[in-house]
């Protein structure tokens, strides 16, 4: 029975050995494993986290982790670096990006932290005229979508002053805005507001206002006659001199880029009376006579050359260079004469003409030379141009 119980108790020892030796060779064991691995710093995503393991490249360390690496990934360290302890790794992801250029969007997977430092990676370069959106400074985001707008020149022309420019805006109104340039009420656009701007468009910014103007204008005065029967026929005499009057009118002026394109009258006022000239026409009628007496018998005669003209010839006034009004008296008997050769106001007979009186000269008088006056002109036609016989009375 005490062989037995012996027998059983040496077994339990040695299987409590047994079972504390394995525990111990596993810690063993365990102790050797952690003991061999190292120690790496890793930067993911922003996140620090230190690590310890047993993989050979950086590769196998993020395989280890589950994470899938993507050529456009950051990675401080290429994926097949060895892995060493106290080893630092920094490990961005990279980002899905949509860019709309031109009306055309493209994708992007890019590891950049700003607009501006993708824009460097993929050599996209934003010039001094364009438009980005969002901001150069701004965080990319997963799914972000970068806008830009090529700026394009064109030409604007504003109250007649023309000037090159760059715009990336869509419409007329949008660009005058991005340009400042403000419309008064009344100015105009061309093209109109809503129209789309194109390259090397023209957009002309007419300025238009409306303003006052007051012109004096004179009012003529009339010449009035009236006969007097005391005065010589063929004189006259002004009785009053006549004075212009004073009108003010009030336009509306309509004027473009400061040129005048309309005006409207609104107003006129007389702000001065006329006077009309008053003039004294002689009625007193002097008949022409020539005596026959013994004058005729000492009178000088000699041939002459002869015209004949009319009251109504181009340049003449009507009046004789002695006053005699030939349009009120066509009876009467004048001929024109070189006062050096025949006094003006001699008596004299004429061959084919009659009696009459050297009342008038011109300037195509000259000598042996007379014009005869005929009431009409068919009269002065048949008349035309020879020579007579003259003789001064007196």
């Amino acid at each position: 029975m005490k062989n037995l119980f012996s027998k059983t108790l040496s077994k339990k020892r040695l299987v409590l050995f047994s079972a504390s030796f394995l525990v111990f060779a596993a810690a063993i064991g365990i102790f050797l494993y952690e003991g061999t691995k190292k120690t790496v710093a890793l930067t993911l995503d922003g996140e620090e986290r230190v690590i310890k393991t047993h993989a050979n490249t950086i590769e196998d360390l993020f395989n280890d982790l589950n994470i899938s690496l993507r050529s456009e990934d950051y990675l401080s360290l290429a994926a097949h670096t060895e892995v060493k302890n106290n080893l630092s790794v920094v490990w961005k992801p990279a980002k899905q990006v949509e860019v709309i250029q031109d009306q055309e969007t493209k994708k992007y997977w890019t590891a950049a932290d700003t607009v501006a430092d993708f824009l460097k990676e993929q050599s996209i370069v934003i010039k001094e005229h364009d438009k980005l959106s969002p901001n150069p400074d701004a965080k990319l985001k997963q799914d972000a979508k970068i806008a830009i707008q090529r700026a394009f020149p064109l030409k604007v022309v504003v109250g007649g002053k023309e000037q090159d420019v760059w715009s990336t805006s869509t419409t007329v109104a949008d660009f005058l805005s991005q340009q400042g340039i403000t419309l008064n009420k009344m100015d105009r656009v061309e093209p109109a507001l809503k129209q789309t701007v194109t390259k090397d468009a023209v957009i002309n910014v007419i300025r238009v206002e409306k303003v006052t103007d007051v012109v004096e204008e004179p009012i003529s005065y009339a010449v009035i006659t009236k006969n007097d029967s005391q005065l010589e026929k063929g004189k006259q005499k002004v009785v009053s001199e006549g004075q212009e009057g004073l009108l003010t009118k009030e336009y509306e002026v309509v004027l473009e880029n400061g040129k005048e394109v309309s005006r409207k009258l609104i107003t006129e006022k007389k702000v001065k009376e006329k006077q009309d000239k008053i003039v004294a026409m002689g009625t007193k009628v002097i008949t022409a006579q020539v005596s026959r007496g013994s004058s005729e018998s000492s009178a000088r005669e000699f041939y002459v050359s002869s015209t004949a003209y009319t009251a109504n010839c181009n340049g003449c006034s009507g009046y004789t260079a002695t006053g005699i009004n030939l349009k009120a008296n066509p009876n009467v008997k004048v001929i024109a004469v070189d006062p050096r050769v025949i006094p003006l106001g001699s008596k004299v007979y004429v061959e084919g003409y009659g009696y009459a009186i050297a009342a008038d000269k011109g300037s195509a008088i000259k000598g042996n030379k007379i014009d005869v006056f005929f009431a009409s002109l068919s009269d002065a036609y048949r008349w035309g141009r020879k020579t007579i016989k003259i003789k001064i009375l007196k």
